[in-house]
C-alpha cells in the first residue's frame, strides 16, 4: 500500500508539478542566492548572415528572369527560406520565454538602496538581461529576412502572371513555318556553346562518379536504382495488394485502398530509385548552379510522369476489372492503357529538353521552337487518345452496350479536353505557340488533380460508409457507445462524407490554380495553407490543435449531455413525486441547456476570441430585425414554457379550434396529438400570447358527457326523464358526484328536446363513454316503444 501511494505521488507530481523554470527559480533551503540554469544561444550569427545572403541572391536570380519557367525554382527556394526562418524563430520563442519567466523571478533592480542587493543577483539579471537582448535581436533579425522573403515571394506570383501573360499572347511563327524549325536543325552558334558548357558540366559529374575506383561501387547503386523501380515497384504493389486483401473489409472500401495502393507503391518506388541514383551520380562532385535548377525541375517531371501511370493504372486497373473505381466498360479501359505510358515518356523527354532550354538561358528563338514541338506531340497524342475511345465507344454502341453507366460526367470531360486540343492546334497553326504549350501542360495538371481528387473522394465517401455501417464492428462500437439509432449513423456518416468532399473539392480547386505540370508536393502544399491560412483564420486563432480541442470537447460535451439525460429520464426522475410532464420539461430544458453550454465550450477550445466574433453578433442582430425575430420569439417563449409551465407534457388543451394532447415541447414549436393520432405543430410563441384552454391543468379536470335527444309531444315527458336518468345512473363510468341531472332544453312544433349531462373522471373519456351510452339509450327506448322525433320534411 506505500508503495502505491508512493507511485502515485509521483505520477502526479510529474504530471501537475511546477514547471522547469519555477524549479529553477525555486531556492534550496538555505541557499544564499537564487541559481538558474543559464540558458544558451541556439542560433549562431552565421546562420543569419547565410539567410541573408541566400535571400540576396534570389532577388538578384528574380531580377534576371526573363521568361515565365526561370522562375519556378527561385520560388521554390523563397518557400524553403520562409519555413527555414520560421523553424529557427521556433527555436528562439522557447528561450525567450524562459529567459522573461527568470527575470520576472529576480524582478526589476532596486531603485533606492541598490547597495544593500547581493552582488550574485546583480550579475545574474545582468547575464540574463544580456541573453535575452541577444535572443531578442535574433527573433528581429528573422522576422525582417521572413517579411522581406514573403514580399519577394508576392513579387515573383507578380512577375510570374506577367511574364505568363506575355508569353501566352505573343504571336510568332506558325509551326507550318520552315522559320519556326530551323532553331531546332541548325540553332545559333551562342546557344550552341551554351548547351555545349551545359553538357561538358553534366561529363564532368558523370565522369566524377564513374572515376576508377569508384565504378563498381557506381554500378552497383545503378542497378539498385533500377531494380527499385522495376522489380521493387511491382513488390512493393504486391505487397499493399496483399494487405488490403486481407486486413481490408470486403466492399467499395478495399476496392478504394486497393486504388490507392496501387498509386502509392509507384510514388514511393520512384521516389527512392530518383533519390539513389542521384546519390549515386552526385556523391563526388558537388552540381554546379545550372545542373542544380535543372535537376530540381527534372525531378518534378518525373514526380508529374509518375503520378500519370500510377493514376492511370489504378483507375483503368484493366487486369482486375471489378476493382475499378469509374464506371468505364472494359473495352474502353484497354484502349486508354497504352496512351498514360506513351504519354508519360513523352513529357519527361520533351518538358526535359525545354527545361533544358531555360537553364542554359537559350535565345527566345530555341526555347519557342523547343516549347512548340512539345506542345504539338502532347496535344497529338491527347487528340489521338480521344479518337481512339470516341471509336471504341461507338463501336460499343454499335453492338448495343452502354460503355459507361453515366455518360454525363464522361460527356462533359469528353467535350471539354476536345475543345482544348482543337484550341491548341489552332493556337500552334496561327503561331501562338506558349498559348497551345499551356493548354496542354494544363489538360495534363486537370488530369492529374481530377484523378487524384477522384480516388480521395472515393476513399472518403467508402471509409465513412464503412465506420459508421450498423453491420461492422465500428459502427456496432459507435452505437453502443453513443447510444443512437442506426438512422442516426447514416445521417452522421452523409454529414461527414459530405463535409469531407466539400473540403477536398474546395483543396482540388485551389490545387488546380496554384499549382501546374512540375509543381511539387511541398509547393502545393504550402500555397493551399496561405490561401487557405488567411487573415480571417488567423484572426479567428483556428489551428489544428485547437480545431481538435473543438472536436472533441463537442464528442465528449454531448455524449455526457446524453448519458445523463438518459440517467435522469430512466432512474432519477421516476424516483422523484414529480408528475410525468414535469419530469420531461426538466429533462428537455436540462439538455437544451447543457447542449448550449456544449457549442460554447467547443467554441472556446476552439481558441475563438470573442471580440473578434462582434461582426457576427452585429449580423445576427440585423438578422434578428428582419427575418429572425419569429424564431427568436419562440425560443423565449420555449424557455418560459418550461420554466412556468403553464401547459406541460401530458395535458389536454384547446387553442385556435385545435384541442389534443401535448406530446413534446421543443425549442422552437411544440407538438400537439389530436384524437386521430395525427400531430400539429404549434410555435411556442402562440402558446404563450394567445387564449388557451388546458383541460388538465388542475389535475382534477372531469369530463362532461352531454346528450340531446328529440321526442314527439305525445310522449311522458316524465317516463322519458326516468328512463334517461337511470341509463346515466346506472353506467359505471358516470360519477355520483355531481350527479347527472336531465333538462327541459326546448319546445317546438316539431317535438321535445331533452337534455342529459352527467360527469365522468376524464375528458379523454368523453367520446367512448358517450357512444355507450346513446347505444343502451336507444336499446332501452326501443325496448318501452319510444320512438325519437323525426325531422319534417324538406320543403
Amino acid at each position: 500500500m506505500r508503495n502505491a501511494l508512493k507511485w502515485m505521488i509521483v505520477v502526479v507530481l510529474a504530471l501537475f508539478g511546477p514547471s522547469d523554470a519555477m524549479l529553477s527559480a525555486a531556492p534550496m533551503s538555505g541557499a544564499p542566492a537564487i541559481s538558474f540554469a543559464r540558458a544558451s544561444v541556439t542560433i549562431p550569427d552565421s546562420d543569419l548572415q547565410d539567410l541573408l545572403l541566400r535571400l540576396n541572391s534570389l532577388k538578384q536570380q528574380v531580377s534576371q528572369a526573363s521568361n515565365y519557367g526561370q522562375l519556378e525554382a527561385p520560388q521554390d527556394q523563397v518557400q524553403a527560406l520562409i519555413q527555414e526562418i520560421a523553424r529557427l524563430s521556433a527555436l528562439l520563442l522557447p528561450e525567450q520565454a524562459q529567459l522573461q519567466s527568470q527575470l520576472s523571478v529576480l524582478g526589476p533592480a532596486p531603485l533606492g538602496e541598490a547597495a544593500l542587493e547581493k552582488s550574485d543577483i546583480t550579475r545574474q539579471r545582468t547575464a540574463l538581461t544580456e541573453q535575452k537582448n541577444q535572443v531578442d535581436n535574433k527573433l528581429k533579425t528573422l522576422d525582417t529576412l521572413k517579411n522581406s522573403a514573403t514580399e519577394l515571394l508576392a513579387q515573383i506570383a507578380v512577375i510570374r502572371r506577367s511574364l505568363l501573360e506575355t508569353e501566352v499572347t505573343q504571336q510568332t511563327h506558325s509551326i507550318l513555318n520552315p522559320w519556326f524549325w530551323e532553331p531546332l536543325f541548325n540553332p545559333p552558334e551562342d546557344d550552341r556553346q551554351r548547351l555545349s558548357a551545359f553538357l561538358q558540366q553534366m561529363g564532368a559529374t558523370l565522369d566524377a562518379a564513374w572515376q576508377p575506383g569508384q565504378r563498381f561501387y557506381t554500378s552497383i547503386l545503378l542497378t539498385l536504382s533500377l531494380l527499385l523501380w522495376f522489380v521493387g515497384h511491382r513488390l512493393t504493389d504486391r505487397g499493399l495488394t496483399w494487405l488490403c486483401i486481407h486486413r481490408m473489409p470486403e466492399g467499395r472500401l478495399r476496392r478504394s485502398a486497393l486504388a490507392l495502393a496501387s498509386v502509392l507503391a509507384t510514388v514511393l518506388a520512384a521516389w527512392f530509385a530518383l533519390q539513389l541514383l542521384f546519390y549515386a551520380l552526385t556523391r563526388h562532385l558537388p552540381l554546379t548552379p545550372q545542373l542544380v535548377g535543372f535537376s530540381q525541375d527534372f525531378e518534378k517531371i518525373v514526380y508529374t510522369c509518375v503520378l500519370i501511370t500510377g493514376l492511370s493504372r489504378a483507375l483503368l486497373s484493366t487486369k482486375h476489372p471489378s476493382w475499378r473505381l469509374p464506371a468505364i466498360a472494359d473495352p474502353v479501359a484497354v484502349a486508354m492503357k497504352p496512351f498514360p505510358i506513351r504519354l508519360a515518356w513523352a513529357l519527361l523527354i520533351l518538358v526535359a529538353a525545354a527545361q533544358m532550354t531555360n537553364a542554359t538561358g537559350m535565345s527566345a528563338q530555341v526555347v519557342i521552337s523547343v516549347r512548340g514541338f512539345a506542345a504539338l506531340v502532347i496535344t497529338l497524342m491527347i487528340g489521338g487518345l480521344l479518337l481512339h475511345v470516341s471509336k471504341t465507344r461507338r463501336a460499343l454502341a454499335a453492338t448495343g452496350a452502354a460503355p459507361e453507366a453515366g455518360t454525363t460526367l464522361a460527356g462533359v470531360i469528353y467535350a471539354f479536353a476536345s475543345i482544348a486540343v482543337v484550341i491548341s492546334l489552332l493556337a500552334l497553326l496561327i503561331g501562338y505557340v506558349s498559348l497551345s504549350r499551356f493548354i496542354t501542360y494544363e489538360l495534363v495538371w486537370l488530369f492529374i488533380i481530377f484523378s487524384g481528387f477522384y480516388l480521395l473522394i472515393q476513399l472518403l465517401r467508402d471509409g465513412c460508409e464503412y465506420l459508421f455501417s450498423p453491420r461492422h464492428s465500428t459502427g456496432k462500437a459507435l452505437k453502443q457507445l453513443l447510444g443512437i439509432g442506426d438512422a442516426r449513423l447514416d445521417q452522421i456518416s452523409t454529414i461527414l462524407s459530405g463535409v469531407g468532399r466539400a473540403i477536398l473539392f474546395l483543396i482540388g480547386f485551389i490545387t488546380l490554380v496554384v499549382g501546374g505540370v512540375g509543381s511539387t508536393l511541398g509547393q502545393l502544399a504550402s500555397n493551399t495553407l496561405a490561401i487557405l491560412g488567411g487573415e480571417g483564420l488567423r484572426k479567428l486563432n483556428i489551428v489544428p490543435g485547437n480545431l481538435l480541442h473543438g472536436v472533441l470537447s463537442l464528442i465528449i460535451g454531448i455524449y455526457l449531455i446524453r448519458t445523463l439525460r438518459r440517467w435522469l429520464d430512466n432512474e432519477f426522475l421516476p424516483k422523484t413525486e414529480m408528475d410525468p410532464g414535469m419530469c420531461a420539461s426538466l429533462s428537455t430544458l436540462f439538455s437544451n441547456i447543457g447542449y448550449m453550454l456544449v457549442i460554447l465550450l467547443a467554441l472556446s477550445s476552439l481558441g475563438v476570441q470573442w471580440t473578434n466574433l462582434a461582426w457576427i453578433v452585429s449580423a445576427l442582430s440585423v438578422g434578428i430585425g428582419f427575418g429572425l425575430q419569429e424564431i427568436v420569439k419562440n425560443f423565449v417563449s420555449g424557455l418560459i414554457l418550461l420554466t412556468e409551465r403553464p401547459v406541460k407534457v401530458g395535458d389536454l388543451i384547446s387553442i385556435s379550434g385545435v384541442e389534443g394532447d401535448i406530446r413534446r415541447i421543443n425549442v422552437r414549436a411544440t407538438e400537439i396529438q389530436l384524437a386521430d393520432r395525427s400531430i400539429v405543430i404549434v410555435p411556442n410563441s402562440q402558446l404563450i400570447s394567445q387564449n388557451l384552454r388546458n383541460v388538465t391543468l388542475g389535475g382534477s379536470a372531469q369530463g362532461v358527457a352531454t346528450l340531446e335527444l328529440m321526442f314527439p309531444l305525445d310522449i311522458d315527458p316524465e317516463q322519458v326523464r326516468n328512463l334517461l336518468y337511470d341509463t346515466y345512473i346506472e353506467h359505471e363510468s358516470i360519477l355520483d358526484k355531481p350527479p347527472p341531472y336531465v333538462r327541459f332544453s326546448q319546445l317546438k312544433p316539431e317535438g321535445i328536446t331533452l337534455t342529459i349531462t352527467g360527469y365522468v373522471n376524464s375528458p379523454r373519456n368523453v367520446g367512448a363513454i358517450k357512444s355507450e351510452l346513446l347505444f343502451e339509450i336507444l336499446k332501452r327506448l326501443g325496448a318501452a316503444g319510444i320512438e325519437l322525433a323525426k325531422p319534417p320534411p324538406a320543403a
